[in-house]
């Protein structure tokens, strides 16, 4: 990010509900998903999509579960991370890609929402550091993330569509210092922040 620009990361609690809805916009990010495709089982979230999607992530900010991070850019919402313990997300837990690579207990942060005005200015950096600052005040151990690595021969000189990033870039949590604990597919790896 330039200099000039001030990052703040706060969890998303109800006087910050119509921040993210303002980043979200009233389609709820990606598509209606309001960030519950990890957290519902895949008929549910099917179902929900849409106004219940968002109901439930309401109902989660309103009881104080604290289930992601909205970043701010010179005081305007700009970004959000959803980060948590990896069993907080059935879906995650339940998927054949994305598999447990031990039973060690993880923090996973499992997407991001980037506003296009500040796309491709290493936003996604300040946030990971920030996702990893809440994890590590809340006693995590160790991070955990599922990005998509473009630099694999599949997807060289490739550009993503619309939300294909949605659980990052394996670029940014390299830089991050993120480390590969996995590969789930050809292009998807899982990879690690061990917090010291």
């Amino acid at each position: 990010m330039p200099a000039k620009n001030k990052i703040i990361i706060h969890p998303l609690t109800p006087k910050r509900w119509n921040d993210l809805i303002s980043l979200f916009g009233n389609n709820g990010g990606y598509s209606g998903c309001w960030c519950m495709f990890w957290r519902l089982d895949r008929s549910d979230f099917k179902k929900l999509r849409g106004r219940g999607t968002k109901e439930i992530l309401h109902q989660m900010t309103e009881k104080k579960q604290e289930p992601g991070l909205i970043a701010y850019v010179d005081g305007k919402p700009a970004g959000w991370c959803s980060v948590g313990p990896r069993e907080n997300y059935p879906a995650l837990e339940n998927s054949r890609i994305l598999k447990r690579v031990d039973d060690k207990p993880v923090w996973s942060i499992v997407c991001f929402f980037v506003d296009k005005s500040i796309r491709k200015q290493g936003f996604m950096i300040e946030m990971l550091r920030g996702a990893v600052a809440y994890a590590k005040k809340r006693g995590a151990k160790i991070v955990e993330v599922y990005p998509i690595d473009m630099q694999t021969e599949k997807l060289a000189g490739q550009k993503l569509g619309s939300y294909a990033g949605y659980m990052g870039i394996a670029s940014a949590f390299r830089e991050a210092g993120f480390v590969e604990a996995d590969h789930a597919s050809e292009t998807q790896l899982i990879m690690r922040y061990v917090i010291k």
